[in-house]
């Protein structure tokens, strides 16, 4: 059985957390995209991977934090399961269904991640009941993310069949989801060192299967190696650390409050980086975004 759970109390702190989250999180579909202009996608998420495990490892060495002894094996057993639905998996699927679909597609399918933590924390975490309130605040900021998806400026474009890449989208959500919940019902460890422990598990993982299978990559030039850079040590490493502590403080469905952001920083990002035009509908899907947002919150301070 897990432990016994500790009431959620969201503040300020919390708060600033899920924003960063949003923008660190809205940029790193955009350097994904780039990093994919001379890297496998297999190579892109493990790429990540390991500069996250490094930059987290060193963080442990630094700080002088033990990562958990071997013979816990419950807690390492949901390190693992984190670490397989946190960060092996979704990455591989990510790297793979940007090859078809935009960056900021991506980023507006992140917005189901309240849908799957919503009815999962409903039946896993005795404290995380479906509410009226809440359910109101999640539907309205999916209406906003549903116009944005219907917007010039996040279409899908033409070409190759993207069914299966849009299927791909919605299993990471699913399993950010997942990893949300392995992680409140995790046994109290070191958020730090339960963070390294995963990242480290899933680069041991992915490393060698991607080295058989891809080789060793060429050198693929100076702006995919920056973006990849950029997406292992904020959106991979900083961003773990940030969402393990926000939902061990605030809980999982607290931090899906990030995925009602991250739509609108893909398009953001999107349209400075790559000149893409502003949608007329996109000031109004905000407004709904932002309501959404304010009635959850409304409905987690009751």
């Amino acid at each position: 059985m897990s432990e016994p759970q500790t009431p959620y109390r969201p503040g300020l702190i919390s708060w600033a957390e899920v924003v960063a989250l949003g923008v660190i999180w809205g940029a790193g579909f955009l350097a994904v995209r780039i990093a994919l202009e001379g890297i496998a996608p297999a190579w892109v998420a493990t790429g990540r991977v390991t500069v996250a495990a490094l930059t987290l490892a060193l963080l442990l060495a630094v700080l002088r934090i033990p990562l958990p002894p071997l013979s816990e094996r419950r807690i390492w057993a949901h390190v693992a399961g984190f670490a397989f639905f946190s960060n092996a998996l979704p990455f591989m699927l990510m790297a793979w269904a940007q090859q078809h679909v935009q960056s900021s597609f991506v980023g507006v399918s992140m917005a189901l991640v309240p849908l799957f933590t919503l009815v999962l924390a409903h039946v896993f975490l005795p404290d995380e009941k479906l509410t009226l309130p809440r359910i109101a605040g999640f539907a309205l900021g999916l209406v906003g993310v549903v116009m944005l998806i219907g917007t010039k400026g996040v279409s899908l474009g033409e070409g190759a069949p993207q069914v299966l890449p849009r299927l791909a989208c919605v299993a990471v959500t699913l399993c950010y989801a997942i990893g949300s919940i392995i992680a409140r019902r995790s046994p109290r460890v070191d958020p730090i060192a339960y963070t390294a422990g995963s990242v480290i598990m899933a680069c041991a993982a992915m490393l060698p299967l991607t080295l058989v299978l891809e080789g060793l990559p060429d050198w693929p030039g100076l702006r995919p190696v920056l973006a990849l850079g950029y997406v292992g040590l904020l959106p991979t490493a900083l961003a773990s650390l940030l969402m393990v502590h926000v939902i061990r403080t605030a809980g999982p469905t607290f931090l899906t409050q990030t995925n009602y952001q991250v739509p609108v920083w893909s398009v953001i990002f999107g349209m400075l980086i790559l000149a893409e035009p502003l949608p007329p509908q996109f000031l109004l899907a905000l407004g709904l975004i932002l309501g959404g947002l304010a009635v959850s919150r409304l409905a987690l301070r009751r």
